[in-house]
């Protein structure tokens, strides 16, 4: 029986994250209706088809020169050049990686010390309670976090990214790009400093865990970013927030499932992830601005509009 208990943890968090999402999506709030931007200038005269303004989404927006973005604080609000991008960016990852570590050290400490009381009972009695079938389907999820996996999404993320952006295309890559470096080295001191075996079925999965870490560190930025580029309302930042934690879930399942690390590894690899995600979230905001605004419809004043269009659209249909 306690077998099945413990298959049916996956489906049960899974479907548990899914429904605080779907709560968060019926109370996200609804954009308000713009006037239309089509019917009359602040002259009297029809606006300019293509023209847009500063309550527009990211996507229509253009950019002209230095890469700017109308902002709430004005149009053309300039947008840094890519030189002085990079450094923020390169300053905002070292002091962030930097931070991590000494953070993550301060904790290793009293978890490679004290970890096994808990870890060893842990990971027998998941042992002794695995369904080999159950266990050869994660097998397969598994590989979701794994390193060129995560490394691939992150390529194929920057390459759209940067492809769909009107202004700063150099940003979505050098985030990504600066992300894998980060977590890379700063995953490798960890990993030096302490020397923890894992467990006896992966003796080089170690502290905290990697696969977590990636998970929610990358799938999070790439979220992030999709949402501040493509969506900028809450009800797509709880899609994104519920997206990264369905796959965070679904790592730390498989890895503590399978034995890949110790329990406390698994636990402490998500707050390693988000350590290292925090500062790149921050320096993505400071150098792109607030995120794109929701798309929304033009009010139709009385529905007279609305009404007309309906009924030329059904004369053309049956004419």
């Amino acid at each position: 029986m306690r077998r099945y208990l413990l298959v049916a943890l996956w489906p049960a968090g899974m479907a548990a994250i899914t429904a605080a999402t779907v709560v968060a999506l019926r109370r996200g709030r609804a954009p308000a209706r713009l006037p239309d931007p089509g019917a009359s200038t602040s002259h009297g005269g029809p606006k300019p088809v293509g023209e847009a303004g500063p309550d527009a989404p990211r996507s229509a927006r253009t950019a002209k020169g230095n890469p700017g973005l109308d902002g709430p604080d004005g149009p053309d609000r300039a947008l840094p050049g890519w030189l002085p991008g990079l450094a923020g960016l390169g300053v905002a990852s070292a002091a962030g990686g930097v931070l991590s570590y000494e953070l993550m050290v301060l904790l290793g400490r009293p978890i490679v010390r004290h970890g096994p009381r808990v870890d060893v009972p842990i990971m027998e009695w998941t042992g002794r309670n695995q369904v080999e079938p159950w266990a050869a389907v994660l097998e397969r999820l598994n590989k979701v976090p794994n390193t060129w996996t995560t490394w691939g999404a992150c390529g194929a993320a920057a390459a759209c990214l940067a492809a769909s952006r009107p202004a700063a295309k150099w940003l979505p890559p050098s985030v990504l790009g600066a992300a894998i470096v980060v977590d890379h080295y700063v995953t490798l001191a960890l990993r030096h400093k302490f020397r923890r075996p894992g467990p006896p079925a992966s003796p080089l999965g170690t502290y905290p865990s990697g696969g977590c870490d990636r998970v929610v560190l990358f799938y999070g930025l790439i979220a992030n970013l999709t949402w501040r580029e493509y969506s900028g309302s809450q009800r797509g930042k709880a899609m994104a927030l519920g997206a990264t934690s369905l796959l965070a879930f679904n790592a730390a399942y498989c890895r503590q499932y399978l034995s890949k690390h110790w329990f406390t590894d698994v636990i402490t690899g998500l707050l390693y992830g988000a350590l290292l995600y925090v500062p790149f979230a921050v320096a993505v905001r400071l150098l792109d601005g607030p995120p794109a605004r929701p798309a929304v419809r033009p009010a139709q004043p009385d529905g007279a509009p609305v009404r007309a269009a309906s009924l030329a659209g059904a004369a053309a249909v049956t004419g």
